[in-house]
């Protein structure tokens, strides 16, 4: 995938959820912050940023905040990407075990919203992960999610129908290697994730490379249903 240029700043703030003042060398920008969660470990004051710029007018803000050097490794918080670098994937046919035509944006059977994608007779959920812990570890999701929460259980309803459902996790920060789900952020998501598996529903785990001009999701991460206790420091 083709990334927007990219300038490079200072954070100076995440604030008000969407948006983020970044000190750069023409002065301090406001720029929209593409992320819904809390972006713990990703938005600390001090910590070299880069973002890009619209010319669409009717913007607010024409700066969107794209990356995060971190003390963990450089992250992506525009979740907004995970998709398109899954959808990129699928086509390109990176990822192994789905086959026929690719549906963005899939009518859920019997109601109850959409998942990103279907392929064939597979289902297709993607999460974007940026919450990273100690040693490689990172954790899904950064906040409680009761979207997520019940897209796991629409995941399971499909396997229940003898249709395939998967769940994608994209990962978008480089120090991430493996991923578990985030029992101390929400225990009800990771109960039901672990029902879900035993349900039949799959799990994959997918790591990004980038250069800041491009990204391109080339990684297959490891995945495990253990429980883990997050540090104190990541307590929400």
């Amino acid at each position: 995938m083709e990334l927007p240029t990219l300038y490079e700043g200072t954070l100076i703030k995440r604030y008000k959820r969407f948006l983020a003042d970044i000190e750069t060398a023409d002065g301090v920008i406001t720029a929209h912050c593409p992320n819904t969660g809390a972006m713990t470990g990703c938005a600390d004051p001090g910590w070299p940023v880069w973002y890009s710029l619209s010319d669409n007018p009717k913007r607010k803000h024409a700066a969107t905040w794209e990356f995060v050097d971190t003390s963990q490794g450089l992250c992506s918080v525009n979740t907004g990407r995970a998709n398109k670098l899954v959808g990129e994937a699928l086509s390109n046919g990176v990822l192994d075990g789905f086959a026929g035509t690719i549906k963005a944006e899939a009518a859920i059977p019997g109601g109850g919203g959409r998942f990103d994608f279907q392929v064939g007779d597979a289902y297709i959920e993607v999460k974007s992960v940026t919450l990273a812990l100690a040693d490689g570890l990172g954790a899904f999701p950064d906040a409680v999610s009761e979207r997520a929460l019940k897209h796991v259980h629409a995941l399971q309803r499909m396997v229940a129908d003898g249709r395939r459902g998967v769940l994608i996790f994209c990962v978008q920060h480089l120090g991430i290697e493996r991923v578990q789900p985030a029992r101390d952020i929400h225990p009800a998501y990771a109960d039901a994730l672990r029902t879900a598996i035993e349900a039949g529903i799959e799990i994959r785990a997918y790591g990004m490379s980038t250069d800041l001009r491009t990204v391109v999701l080339d990684r297959k991460l490891d995945f495990s249903i253990n429980e883990y206790a997050l540090p104190g420091e990541f307590f929400l």
